[in-house]
């Protein structure tokens, strides 16, 4: 559906729906009160004066047109109120995540000049006060929470509100020509990449790019007054800013906050969201542990759950055909969820009308197994630099393991990795298209590509060519019009033999094996892949217990030979119909899950594979040597 109104700005989109809602009690934004523990909302009309409030505050403390204003907090109204108030005053929002320690958050409040930083609870206020001597720019810190310590450079929330509030009314005419003094090339957002090496990159996001991406978006997915979105996935994210925020406020429906990541299913019970806007791994958990139950079931329980999803896909089918179910297909659709299905509907809130799963490669088996059941998955693809939706799967003709059609307004090249020669390319206007290509880079033109790198224009220039092509770093192929991603370029694997691995779409097949939490496929220079895996101990717990096996601790349990046998037996089974260069031949179970907190995963859950290698060099040298004995 259309954004309810025309806009190029955040500020023009934002002042545009609060006279669009004028006179409605309607909620734009909910969350759940602490102290009540009941859902509220906020009104449009509410939500102008709080934004109003902030601004008034902001630009009480200098924040002028350009200048940055820092946000270290997870998601709810707050983010939204200090977001919309730099917005209206042409300033910069520049987020970080919270899982960042104080020493990354002071190299991204330094690299980006913020002058104000937003914190949400004491333990990013106390982040806020470690690094605010060595920030020379920053000069107030505000907390959501209760201020622990005051002090000239500390203001609580509310106190903030309060200022704001009657500067604002004695500035409104120069605060309010400044929100119309926006223009869609100005700078809106620095979003810092995680990146999996090295610093990361402040990356300059106009107006015009996250503008034009909902909009793109909005004539793609069918999001409309009528929906209901929780909200979880980090707003520093670009995905979730994108799509989770600007996108859905833009259509006119309501955003409500989840109180915590933990308590996401929870409150997809309270809440019954109609659209969900999720990463892959959400799904390969919920998908892991419904196998992991059948698994475990009776023969007859296991032969209902393969009838069921077998019927599922089926309708699934004809519908993508452009047909119904038919009759009898039918009834045994409504019988495959009576007695199957329902139960994760339930899981979901009940009214989920769709999904959307982007930031990885959600694995075919599982977006197919997910359609069966009555949720259909649409899966996109993008980066932080195209803010962020590139292609986006079309709702009624969605292909698992692929990311989907162009979108509108963006141009997709494919251009070969020897010579650099373009060798296909799709407009989002101009589908239907059937091309069909060969493997390369993926390249892209579009409204949505970033401005630039901050304070970095010898990487902008390596990463947006003389001829305007932004280069994404990774590999695909268009096939009948659908882009396929392969993996990163920097991914790739060459092995001593000189062939080319790319690891994503091994490590893929392996997200559906029950035992398997997490795996990083390495070999570079080897003879052969190994690969380095976290087992989900929960799983294996349960398997221990059935063998009656004495686990004193999870180390032991990993060194028995039962255990060690079950992992054989899942990488022999893989590599049985692996080409051989891709087969896995040796394998080590590690103890510690990959994690944001050891630095071995980015924020947003991507395994920083250099750091991973590094961190088990000894172990995978052990691998190979013993493996060579053999």
């Amino acid at each position: 559906m259309a954004a309810l109104v025309e806009f190029d700005t955040i500020p023009e989109l934002f002042y545009g729906l609060v006279g669009y809602f004028r006179g409605s009690d309607r909620p734009a934004l909910r969350f759940k009160n602490r102290d009540s523990g009941e859902w509220e909302g906020i009104s449009w009309t509410e939500l102008e004066e709080l934004v109003h409030d902030m601004a008034g505050f902001l630009h009480r403390h200098g924040i002028r047109k350009g200048d940055r204003v820092a946000i270290l907090s997870e998601n709810r109204p707050e983010w939204a109120i200090t977001d919309l108030a730099t917005q209206v005053l042409g300033a910069v929002n520049v987020s970080l995540y919270t899982s960042l320690p104080p020493d990354q958050v002071q190299y991204i409040l330094k690299d980006s000049g913020s002058e104000v930083f937003i914190v949400s609870t004491t333990l990013q206020q106390r982040k806020a006060e470690e690094v605010f001597d060595d920030c020379p720019d920053l000069r107030q810190i505000v907390c959501m929470s209760d201020v622990e310590t005051e002090s000239d450079h500390i203001v609580d929330w509310d106190r903030a509100l309060r200022t704001g509030r009657v500067y604002w009314k004695e500035h409104r005419e120069e605060l309010e020509e400044m929100a119309e003094d926006v223009g869609a090339d100005d700078l809106c957002a620095l979003i810092y990449t995680s990146g999996t090496t090295g610093r990361p990159k402040g990356v300059m996001l106009t107006h015009r790019n996250f503008s034009s991406n909902a909009k793109s978006a909005l004539d793609l997915v069918p999001f409309g007054p009528d929906d209901h979105h929780l909200s979880f996935l980090p707003l520093c994210h670009s995905f979730e800013r994108t799509a989770g925020y600007t996108a859905v406020l833009a259509c006119g429906a309501r955003i409500t906050y989840a109180e915590s990541i933990d308590a996401v299913s929870k409150n997809l019970v309270e809440v019954g969201p109609t659209v969900m806007i999720s990463v892959p791994r959400l799904f390969e958990r919920i998908y892991n542990l419904i196998a992991k139950s059948v698994e475990e079931g009776s023969a007859v329980k296991r032969k209902i759950f393969d009838w069921a999803v077998s019927t599922g896909g089926k309708v699934a089918e004809r519908r993508a055909n452009g047909k119904g179910p038919g009759l009898l297909l039918g009834a045994q659709q409504a019988i495959a969820h009576r007695l199957v299905f329902s139960k994760l509907h339930e899981k979901l809130g009940g009214n989920l009308r769709f999904a959307v799963s982007g930031g990885a490669a959600l694995p075919k088996k599982i977006g197919e197994f997910f359609e069966a059941a009555g949720v259909t998955i649409i899966e996109g693809y993008g980066l932080t630099e195209t803010a962020p939706v590139l292609t986006v799967n079309p709702v009624d003709r969605p292909r698992y393991g692929t990311v989907g059609h162009v979108m509108p307004g963006i141009t997709i090249g494919i251009q070969r990795l020897d010579d650099g020669r373009i060798i296909g390319q799709i407009n989002g206007d101009h589908y239907p298209s059937s091309l069909t290509t060969d493997e390369g880079e993926i390249v892209v033109k579009g409204p949505n590509i970033m401005k630039g790198y901050w304070n970095d224009p010898e990487l902008t220039g390596k990463a947006i060519d003389a001829d305007g092509w932004y280069h994404t770093g990774d590999v695909g192929r268009f096939d009948d019009g659908y882009l396929i991603i392969t993996d990163r370029i920097k991914h790739m694997i060459v092995s001593a033999g000189g062939k080319n691995v790319y690891p994503g779409p091994i490590e893929d097949e392996f997200k559906t094996v029950p035992w398997i939490d997490q795996i990083v496929v390495v070999g570079e220079g080897r003879e052969f892949l190994a690969a380095l895996v976290v087992p989900d101990y929960d799983a294996l717990h349960t398997y221990s217990l059935e063998r009656g096996l004495d686990v004193v601790d999870e180390r032991t349990m990993l060194e028995e030979d039962v255990i060690q046998q079950v992992f054989e037996k899942e990488f022999k089974s893989y590599s049985r119909t692996a080409a051989s260069h891709e087969k896995i031949r040796a394998f080590r179970l590690i103890e510690e899950p990959f994690s944001i907190e050891n630095g071995l995963l980015t924020p947003t859950l991507k395994p920083r594979r250099s750091r991973i290698e590094a961190q088990y060099a000894d172990l995978i040298e052990e691998m190979y040597e013993q493996f060579g004995k053999r």
